[in-house]
């Protein structure tokens, strides 16, 4: 698997951050999308896929 993420397309919604918060974080400032894992263990995958199927912008790509 691999993550990808559009920060320009971020509107900062966090539900990245619940669905996977050992794979996304938020900027302090602005509250944009930070990707702390762009290949995550197998063990994370399916919150990872929450994770993009829950983002209301669309900013979070994942590959297998």
């Amino acid at each position: 698997m691999h993550i990808e993420v559009d920060e320009d397309a971020c509107v900062g919604g966090g539900q990245c951050v619940r669905a996977a918060a050992e794979v996304f974080d938020q900027r302090d400032e602005d509250g944009v999308v930070v990707l702390l894992a762009d290949s995550p263990p197998a063990e994370l995958h399916e919150a990872a896929r929450e994770a993009a199927m829950l983002c209301p912008a669309a900013a979070i790509r994942v590959t297998e």
